[in-house]
């Protein structure tokens, strides 16, 4: 059971995770600008729920690539007959001065695969360990149901706020309401292994707590970590206070411990801004599996 649990979790992970890459693109752009519509190259991006879903690279790209790019066999030279009695060799004739130079080779020809939306990524890859984690943490308990659903949206937030250091409300809001939702069912199934009541507890103090620190320091804290907070508060307070405080702080952590290496490498300066959400995911991944591990 344990194994057809974790082989379902993995395909889940990979369907879902495959489809990051072009929500990934699309929603990555500065607050002002509209969603992006096109691919990089300027092809209309088509398929289901307009557009929004579909492969990580673009199949217009690869229906118009350029003939001329695709590399041509070279012919044969036929080898020359030979000769009775070879001719005697004529003069070479002299240099002229008004002779045009030769024209240059052409370039050899290059063959190009259709552009990606997010090249590099390892969104996908990314959801199907995540989601192999938390089933092997939880196991067959209801609340998995809610950790499979929320992770492959937590792992498209992150790609985007690292990409443009933003936290669409488009996705924060409606998973803080899903994780309600999904944990309040899955309360009201035998066998979890967590609280409904102190995971709605959960999500308000966490939220309150960024809040505060928004209110604080606006500039070190953004506002979409704020309605991030909320969904994985909800997450880490299901299993309790202490799973909650580990999973807060185990963020922090990480991405103190990211600027302090950038420091180190002298790639960023000490008041260089982060993108936090990656490491407020990773820290409530990190508490929901000791969570999940001890109930």
């Amino acid at each position: 059971m344990d194994a057809v649990l974790l082989a379902l979790a993995a395909v889940w992970g990979a369907a879902t995770g495959l489809l990051i890459p072009r929500a990934a693109y699309r929603f990555a752009v500065e607050p002002e600008e509209p969603w992006h519509t096109a691919c990089p190259a300027g092809h209309p991006l088509t398929g289901p729920a307009r557009g929004w879903l579909g492969p990580a690279r673009c199949a217009a790209c690869a229906t118009h690539a350029d003939p001329a790019a695709q590399a041509a066999p070279v012919p044969k030279t036929p080898a020359p007959e030979p000769q009775a009695s070879p001719a005697p060799a004529a003069p070479a004739p002299e240099p002229q001065a008004s002779a045009a130079p030769a024209a240059p080779a052409p370039p050899p020809p290059v063959t190009t695969a259709p552009p990606a939306y997010a090249p590099g990524t390892l969104a996908p890859l990314v959801t199907v360990l995540v989601c192999v984690a938390l089933a092997a943490a939880t196991g067959a308990r209801p609340e998995l149901v809610g950790w499979l659903v929320l992770a492959p949206v937590a792992v498209l937030l992150a790609v985007v706020d690292r990409r443009v250091h933003r936290l669409p409300d488009v996705l924060t809001l409606p998973l803080a309401a899903a994780a309600v939702l999904l944990l309040g069912g899955a309360a009201l199934l035998p066998g979890h292994a967590g609280s409904w009541t102190s995971g709605l507890l959960g999500g308000l103090a966490l939220g309150g707590f960024y809040l505060l620190l928004f209110l604080i320091n606006p500039n070190g804290m953004g506002f979409g970590d704020v309605k991030l907070a909320l969904s994985l508060g909800v997450a880490l307070g299901w299993y309790g206070w202490t799973v909650l405080f580990l999973g807060g702080f185990a963020g922090f952590l990480f991405g103190a411990a990211y600027g302090l290496a950038l420091v180190l490498l002298r790639r960023a300066g000490r008041r260089a801004g982060i993108p936090f959400g990656p490491f407020m995911a990773a820290g409530a991944l990190t508490g929901v599996l000791l969570g999940a591990l001890a109930g």
